[in-house]
C-alpha cells in the first residue's frame, strides 16, 4: 500500500532525532514536508537534508505550547504546499524522578508540551483532513503511556493523555477517512536526556543513555514504523519487543504486573541511597 499523492505533510519537532527520522523518511516517499521545531537553526539542517533527496521542504519554526502558533503553522502548511496530509505530532520532552520530587513547574512545562501540543496538532490539523475526505494523524506517545513505571509519572501522564486522544480520535474519523495512529517506542537514541528535567540523577541519565544506545531499533527504523503504520491504517505502533511484552504482561496480569514493577522500584531505591 502506499501514500495517495500528492503527498504534503508537517512534522513538530523536527530539528533532530525521530523528528528528524520522521521527516526524512516522508521525503524519501515523495512527501512535501513542512520541517517544525522551536529551533529554527536545527530545523534548516533538516530541511537541507530533505531538499538534498530532491524534494520540497519548507521551514516553519513553531512553539507547540501556544495554540495560536500551532493553528497558525497548519495554516502556513496550507498556504505553502496547497494542502495538508499528514500531521506528525512529534515535539516532546521528558521529566524524569520520583513523584515528590518532580516541582509543579516541570509537571506544567510536560504538560504543556506532551499533551497540549498534540491536541492543538489535531484540532488545527482534523477539521481541514476531514473537510476534504482523507488525512493521517500520528501522535508520539510512548511506552511509558501505556505501562506507566515508577519514578516517571510526568511524562507517563502525558503520554497517556496522548494515548488516549489517539483512541478516541482513530474511533471518531476513521469513517471521515482519517487515519490516526499512536507511536509508542521504548529506548532509542535522541537528545531528549539532554533537554530533560525533573529530579533524576546523574546516574540514572547515564543507565537511560546506555539503554538508547543499545536498542537494535533506532530512529529510522522507528520513523519507518510509524510512518507505514499511518498508512495502513494501524491504531497502536509497538516498535520495540520489549515494549510490546510489556504492555501484554499488563493486560493479562494487570496488579501482577505493577508489583513486579514496586519490587524493581523499591530496588531502585536501595542503589539511590548507596550512591
Amino acid at each position: 500500500m502506499s501514500f495517495p499523492q500528492p503527498l504534503r505533510a508537517v512534522v513538530t519537532g523536527a530539528g533532530s532525532g525521530l523528528g528528524r527520522a520522521l521527516a526524512v523518511d516522508l521525503a524519501r516517499r515523495g512527501a512535501s514536508v513542512v520541517v517544525s521545531d522551536i529551533n529554527p537553526e536545527s530545523a534548516e539542517e533538516t530541511a537541507g537534508l530533505l531538499r538534498s533527496q530532491g524534494v520540497r521542504a519548507e521551514v516553519v519554526p513553531c512553539d507547540v505550547t501556544d495554540r495560536d502558533a500551532v493553528l497558525g503553522l497548519v495554516e502556513e502548511t496550507e498556504r505553502r504546499l496547497g494542502g495538508i496530509d499528514l500531521i506528525a505530532n512529534n515535539a516532546g520532552v521528558a521529566v524524569g524522578g520520583l513523584f515528590e520530587e518532580i516541582s509543579i513547574d516541570d509537571w506544567r512545562w510536560a504538560v504543556d508540551i506532551n499533551l497540549w501540543g498534540v491536541i492543538y496538532g489535531c484540532q488545527a490539523a482534523i477539521p481541514k483532513m476531514k473537510a476534504q475526505g482523507r488525512g493521517y494523524v500520528l501522535n508520539v506517545a510512548s511506552a511509558a503511556g501505556l505501562v506507566a513505571p515508577p519514578a516517571m509519572s510526568a511524562y507517563n501522564v502525558t503520554k497517556a493523555g496522548v494515548v488516549s486522544l489517539s483512541e478516541t480520535l482513530y474511533a471518531e474519523y476513521k469513517n471521515a477517512g482519517i487515519h490516526v495512529s499512536v507511536l509508542c517506542p521504548t529506548f532509542f537514541k535522541t537528545n531528549i536526556v539532554g533537554a530533560s528535567r525533573g529530579a533524576t540523577t546523574k546516574k540514572d541519565d547515564v543507565q537511560i543513555q546506555r539503554w538508547m544506545e543499545r536498542s537494535k531499533v533506532q530512529a529510522p527504523d522507528v520513523a519507518k514504523g510509524a510512518i507505514d503504520a499511518v498508512r495502513d491504517g494501524r491504531l497502536y505502533v509497538q516498535p520495540m519487543r520489549d515494549g510490546r511484552m510489556a504492555w501484554r504482561l499488563k493486560r493479562t496480569h494487570p496488579q501482577r504486573f505493577y508489583d513486579s514493577l514496586s519490587r524493581t522500584h523499591l530496588k531502585y531505591l536501595k542503589s539511590r541511597k548507596k550512591s
